[in-house]
């Protein structure tokens, strides 16, 4: 997580805080993907308003998580807008395609740059992102259902990816912070 030079945290602290951001994340991309799955038949409006909204959600959480630069919510948010505007397959299609290269070519580059508890991760999402942003274009054709269907599988599985991480994350915290359950002691957990 990168956070401001100025900013008051210590490194540990940094840690203890770093689960919050990857868990909106990760609730971000399960709600999309949820929706995804149980709409049964949605009509264009329904993948450009879904798809938009979920462009938008995902830069929110990546701009609140300061892990990658900005211009990239930047972009994934254009694109959850030209999603919303062009209220059609291909616009939706397109949009997203333009906002997951870009999300996953940065979570790539941050993944072999750094080298933290969360390169791996990063490697994955962005492998994960890329590949659905490569696939939309074939699904055009087949319309709103079938686009929504590739774009909500990636978003499930970077959503889970996201929230193993971040659950991982939160217990490594509190392990960090000395926190445990009222009543348990580490001797008899283990």
């Amino acid at each position: 997580m990168t956070l401001p030079a100025d900013s008051a945290l210590t490194p540990s602290a940094r840690v203890v805080e770093l689960w919050k951001p990857v868990l909106i994340r990760a609730a971000v991309a399960l709600v999309f993907g949820v929706v995804t799955a149980f709409w049964s038949s949605p009509s264009v409006e329904v993948l450009a308003w879904a798809t938009g909204l979920y462009l938008l959600a995902t830069a929110a959480a990546v701009f609140v998580w300061r892990a990658l630069p900005v211009f990239v919510p930047v972009v994934i948010a254009l694109g959850g807008v030209g999603a919303l505007v062009t209220q059609s397959d291909a616009g939706a299609g397109l949009s997203a395609l333009v906002a997951l290269v870009v999300l996953g070519a940065s979570e790539l580059t941050r993944g072999v740059q750094k080298k933290d508890s969360l390169s791996r991760d990063w490697l994955i999402s962005g492998v994960i992102s890329v590949g659905t942003a490569i696939a939309l274009p074939f699904f055009i054709p087949l319309g709103a259902h079938a686009l929504l269907g590739v774009a909500g599988g990636g978003a499930i599985i970077t959503g889970v990816l996201w929230i193993l991480s971040g659950l991982t994350l939160r217990h490594d915290a509190r392990a960090a912070t000395g926190a445990s359950a009222p009543g348990a002691s580490p001797e008899a957990v283990n």
